[in-house]
């Protein structure tokens, strides 16, 4: 595939754009800061701007595609697939305001140039803020557990607002063009080199993790659910939660639940590590399959294995 990846040099994105390239695709990274990578075509696009948008949506991927004599860009796009990771990633890096503006007209314009130029799989991220635990004020707890997609979409925050506001954009696109457009609500980004950093404290104190549901998302298995599902076709609109599949501490299930969750509901039993970000739905559909761990790289101090 030509994918246009928007935020392709973003925590997230520095490593699930190179891996769909390293998968055989041409990727164009459209940010406002280059990628630098050998296999990644940078392009500098403001996407709040819909002109620039649409523009680049609407442009020669690459100079070898100036060669190539079954490209026609008279109609339409050379593209095939959208996957859209750029935003202002969290509160607090900017105001509100800026970071709800900018994230939901960024997203529109995104949607709308690619739907209007024929594109029929968009991919986009969403986040596990938009159930109102992460930046919640004072002390949030879900509804239940685990938590899955039915869960409500109920937050406080600029940046959930946008994401939110993202996905109900989304689904209209889907209704007016009947484009797949799958939306990610993915949980804490963690990079390769952030267990050794990061978890010895979060297995030594579970409530450093509390606000993200004690999950994690390994940018390895990002990038694999990201393949998913520019691999599936004909799902219609759909959003997928987005985390591996074991807790992000040392603690079990059931030492969270009566640490954290009194008076939570339990859906169903849950294994000893499994997580309380639901992953069921992106398994089912997408054959989503985790291969990451925390466990890879630390010692487990329950002694236990993976």
């Amino acid at each position: 595939m030509r994918i246009f990846f928007t935020g392709g040099s973003g925590k997230a994105g520095r490593h699930v754009a190179p891996y769909l390239a390293s998968q055989g695709h041409q990727v164009t990274n459209a940010d406002l800061t280059t990628l630098g990578h050998p296999d990644v075509t940078d392009l500098r696009v403001d996407l709040t701007d819909a002109g620039e948008t649409w523009s680049a949506l609407a442009g020669v991927p690459t100079t070898a595609d100036l060669d190539d004599p079954g490209l026609d860009l008279t109609r339409g796009s050379a593209y095939d697939a959208v996957v859209h990771y750029a935003a202002i990633p969290r509160p607090l890096a900017s105001s509100d305001q800026t970071t709800y503006a900018t994230n939901v007209l960024a997203h529109y314009n995104v949607l709308e140039a690619a739907t209007r130029l024929g594109i029929r799989k968009i991919v986009f991220a969403s986040s596990e803020t938009t159930y109102g635990v992460c930046f919640g004020q004072g002390d949030r707890k879900p509804l239940y557990v685990p938590v899955d997609e039915e869960h409500p979409v109920v937050p406080e925050d600029s940046y959930a607002m946008s994401k939110v506001a993202g996905e109900v954009t989304a689904r209209s696109f889907h209704a007016r063009t009947g484009a797949d457009v799958y939306g990610l609500r993915i949980n804490n980004v963690i990079e390769p080199h952030e267990y050794t950093e990061l978890f010895p404290a979060f297995l030594a104190d579970p409530a450093l993790r509390r606000r993200n549901l004690f999950a994690y998302i390994d940018t390895r298995d990002l990038a694999q659910m990201t393949l998913r599902c520019l691999e599936t076709d004909g799902l219609g609109f759909e959003i997928f939660n987005v985390a591996n599949a074991d807790l992000s501490v040392a603690a079990t299930t059931s030492e969270l639940v009566e640490r954290f969750y009194g008076g939570v509901e339990v859906r169903h039993e849950m294994g000893p590590d499994e997580t309380f970000y639901s992953i069921d739905k992106a398994r089912d559909l997408l054959g989503f399959a985790p291969q990451h761990s925390w466990r890879d790289v630390l010692d487990d101090p329950r002694g236990g294995t993976r």
